[in-house]
This record gives structure tokens, sequence and C-alpha cells, in this order.
């Protein structure tokens, strides 16, 4: 059971630098809870939410992103419907967040480009697919060839890979906060507009 409540419990700025600082967490140690949200896409009759990994962070400029393959149903939903959700949730912070945003698919231009030498030896598998994501398949498969799917190839071997990779922007329309609180949970909503944040509370 909480003890103590923490700083930002009664107080929407402090909130919103916590929201900050946990998806920075997030995206720079693997093993923390925002380094894999669930992200929510789809269209007027069919809805599909992933796990995900986190990979870009702007605060800046208020933007997510994280990989994918251009071949995939969500791109296709995405190219329909520009729009995206986010939910995290930190166990141990007992922290929700579901972030709304509008979407821009990155693809053969200089942010890939730049992500994608960054990318690793074995993150470069998951593009080397002879087939796209979500087919149907006779048997069980990994969607790989033998050779990729126990990693026997270069570096340069793997650049073939390029030509399924793209990047997903999301920029960030709002975000909603709960914390989970054994004497009274705080909700909130942050509205991002330009270099401008509304913020109000919300009854949890």
């Amino acid at each position: 059971m909480q003890n103590s409540k923490p700083d930002y419990y009664n107080n929407l700025d402090k909130t919103y630098i916590k929201i900050w600082d946990l998806l920075e967490v997030g995206l720079a140690k693997r093993d923390a809870p925002f380094h894999i949200p669930i992200f929510i896409s789809g269209n007027d009759s069919n809805f599909e939410g992933r796990i995900i990994v986190l990979r870009g962070l702007d605060k800046e400029n208020k933007t997510l992103s994280f990989h994918s393959d251009i071949r995939s149903n969500k791109i296709k939903f995405l190219k329909s419907n520009p729009k995206g959700s986010f939910l995290f949730y930190d166990k141990e912070e007992k922290v929700q967040l579901r972030i709304s945003c509008n979407i821009k698919i990155h693809y053969q231009n200089d942010k890939t480009k730049k992500s994608w030498k960054k990318t690793s030896h074995m993150s470069r598998q998951c593009y080397l697919g002879e087939v796209a994501p979500g087919l149907d398949s006779s048997k069980p498969s990994s969607g790989l060839s033998d050779e990729v799917d126990n990693s026997k190839y270069t570096i340069e071997e793997s650049e073939v890979g390029y030509k399924n990779f793209c990047i997903i922007e999301a920029f960030i329309l709002s975000v909603e906060w709960l914390y989970l609180a054994a004497k009274g949970h705080r909700r909130a909503k942050f509205f991002l507009k330009n270099n401008h944040v509304d913020k109000k509370w919300l009854i949890p």
C-alpha cells in the first residue's frame, strides 16, 4: 500500500514533467515498462492494437516514433486513417498514459536512412522476410529463410531489408494521465497545441 504521495499528486505542472520523464526512461531503457507500449490504429470497421518498441522521442516537437515494415497491415490502416493512440502502463509507478496522435509515415527518406544505419544486425532481421507480415501460411513459419532465421547473414547482406523499413512518427495531440493511488486516484488530460499545453483535472 502507498503510504506517501508523490510531489506531482496534486500538481498538473509536475504531472506533465513526470510524463516526459517516464517516456524518456522508456526510450533509454529496454527493461522499462514504457519501452514497449501498445499502439492502436484502424478504420471505420476495424481497429487493431499491438505491442511496439519505442524508438524515438522528441520533446521539443512533441513526437514519438517506432519502426515498422512498410508491407504491414498497420501501414494500410494509417494510410487510410492517419491517426493512432498509444497505451502505456507502469505497474511500479502506478501510472497509465493514453496518448492520441496524428501519424506520418517515413519511407526511404533522410530520416529512415539515418535510423537504418543505426539499426543493429539482429534488428534488421525483421525486415528480411520475402513475404509481407500477416499473410496466410500453409505451415508454421517465421517468414524468414533458414539462413536469415539463424542470423547467417552479414550486415552488408542485410541492406536489402531497407526496402521494407519505415518509421511511424506520431505527433502528440493529447495525453490522458491516470495515477492509481490507494488513497485517491488522480486523472488529468493535457492538450498539446504548438508550444502551448492546456491542462485539466478529470474525475478518475
